[in-house]
């Protein structure tokens, strides 16, 4: 019986393991950081296996360990958290940077700095992993309005930091409600 769980296990896995991991190295910000969290929840999600009731729930219950094991560790002491760049990295790259790749990253960075862990993660999964609500819902143990709004929220708080570094003016261009606003938001920054 061990074989067979071990087996399935792997198989289960092979499907989702490009896109768990890219998940990951996104959340994590980083190559290195996202493939310790990548390895730590693998073997979370090996250990407890045998835990799994439905072989079809195998995708949402993978993203959920790797959500609480990414929740785990932003809450380790100040003294694991990684330093930023100096500004004088970062003007230099931007120098070398032809494609604007690297401004947006910082602008994102900028963004997600605002969100806690959970807002971070439901972010990833919805804008860039391409997580549709219903699925999301499921993974939260959340009803769907419930998604919408924290999305929202968390969506809100971006847009409000990034546009603190832009004349009043210039602010309209930041007040895009995404296809899960629900009936009646506000989307104004005032």
């Amino acid at each position: 019986m061990k074989t067979m769980s071990r087996n399935l296990f792997w198989t289960l896995l092979e499907a989702e393991h490009p896109k768990a991991e890219a998940f990951c190295r996104k959340l994590a910000k980083n190559r290195d950081d996202g493939n310790d969290l990548y390895q730590d929840a693998l073997l979370t999600a090996w250990r407890k296996f045998k835990t799994l009731r439905n072989v079809e729930s195998f995708r949402p219950w993978l993203y959920k360990i790797i959500v609480n094991t990414y929740n785990s560790q932003c809450r380790k002491p100040w003294w694991n958290s990684f330093v930023n760049l100096s500004r004088e990295v970062l003007e230099n790259r931007q120098v070398r940077d032809t494609s604007g790749q690297i401004t947006a990253r910082i602008w994102l960075e900028k963004a997600f700095k605002v969100l806690s862990a959970e807002e971070r993660a439901l972010v990833i999964l919805f804008e860039l992993e391409g997580w549709n609500i219903t699925e999301l819902a499921g993974l939260y143990g959340k009803p769907e309005g419930t998604i919408k709004s924290r999305l929202s929220r968390a969506r809100r708080k971006m847009r409000e930091e990034i546009a603190r570094f832009f004349p009043r003016g210039e602010i309209n261009s930041l007040k895009v409600e995404a296809e899960y606003a629900l009936p009646g938001n506000k989307t104004s920054l005032e």
